[in-house]
């Protein structure tokens, strides 16, 4: 891979395959092709509506290392987006058809623009998802005030927190990490992020801590709510069930444990076509932190560009190019189809 490995894995087994795409691929002469699922199913290809949001990389640069990160993000990371690209992005956005706007990296707020460009993302009256960790913002005294400028800028918050105990938290994310997010938290609830009769936005995200799919959404969502409130007082709108990809850190996790076949046999052996017409990629586009346009954040990490020849840029953006192209699919796509399913807004059948 282009990428300088994480400080947790690099020695890991991944690191001497020539790709993780590749490794992927190898299932083929074990598993069914995704490709052929789609085929049985009557689709000759797989393709996009319209481009409705746009996910923007910001960065590869965390505080965290988490175990499960398809993005290998860390803190020895260096990839950030430039305000060069920044611009380009404003630039695209003016196409009315994209009404969210979804910053994720890595940690987003730890690109030195970031506040730069969310205020610029603000005037174009665009939904805007910020996608934090919760520990950036308790880091320091400083990042405190990141609440106030979500709040004044109207941003929807999504946090990962894999458990609402401290044991399986950390076990996920590194130690102290449960604590620090609880204070984040409360910062958030202080000011009235998920606070009922506020109309500012928190939610929350479940990844499995092993090699299983994720427990039904909503049914978890109660369990977080009653424990959330009675132990900490915490209160947050939504929660979001999403499977573990088989791309990156999780993958060096299935290969070191020896479960790698078996979480893919598990994911395939749950197909779900119901969940084909809502998957993210028929309606976003993914932008990487040098501006490369990917069908999903997934597909941006096993870089597999869109399929559209003169739109691979975001400087090159083109809303009729883009809508109805054929969307780059491959055997890690079983993880967005097992079970309820799965996007960056959770369970989706």
């Amino acid at each position: 891979m282009k990428e300088a490995a994480s400080l947790k894995n690099r020695n890991n087994p991944l690191s001497k395959a020539a790709t993780q795409r590749e490794l992927l691929e190898e299932t083929n002469t074990k598993l069914p092709l995704f490709e052929a699922n789609l085929n049985n199913l009557g689709f000759d290809s797989f393709c996009s509506s319209t481009v409705e949001i746009l996910q923007i990389n910001m960065g590869k640069m965390c505080n965290q290392v988490c175990e499960h990160c398809h993005v290998d993000a860390g803190p020895d990371r260096t990839e950030i987006m430039t305000r060069a690209t920044m611009f380009q992005c404003l630039e695209a956005l003016k196409d009315p058809q994209i009404k969210t706007v979804d910053l994720t990296g890595g940690a987003p707020e730890m690109n030195p623009d970031f506040k730069w460009f969310v205020q610029e993302l603000f005037k174009l009256n665009k939904e805007i998802i910020v996608r934090s960790n919760l520990t950036f913002i308790t880091s320091n005294e400083k990042n405190k005030s990141l609440p106030q400028f979500f709040k004044d800028h109207k941003l929807v918050v999504i946090s990962s927190l894999p458990c609402y105990t401290k044991d399986n938290t950390d076990a996920q994310r590194g130690e102290g990490v449960f604590d620090k997010s609880m204070e984040a938290l409360k910062l958030l609830n202080d000011i009235g992020y998920g606070v009922a009769g506020s109309d500012l936005q928190l939610h929350l995200v479940y990844n499995p801590l092993g090699a299983f799919l994720p427990p039904p959404q909503e049914k978890l969502k109660v369990d977080y709510q009653l424990a959330l409130k009675r132990d900490f007082g915490i209160s947050f709108n939504d929660l979001y069930t999403i499977t573990n990809m088989p791309i990156s850190r999780y993958l060096n996790y299935l290969l070191v444990s020896k479960k790698y076949e078996d979480y893919m046999q598990k994911l395939i052996e749950a197909f779900n076509p119901s969940t084909l017409s809502q998957l993210m990629c028929r309606n976003t586009i993914s932008v990487g932190w040098q501006g490369e346009l990917y069908d999903c954040d997934f597909n941006q990490m096993l870089e597999m560009p869109v399929t559209v020849a003169d739109s691979l840029h975001i400087s090159e953006y083109n809303s009729v190019n883009l809508k109805g192209r054929t969307i780059a699919i491959g055997q890690h796509c079983y993880g967005c189809t097992a079970g309820a399913g799965s996007s960056c807004q959770g369970a989706i059948a």
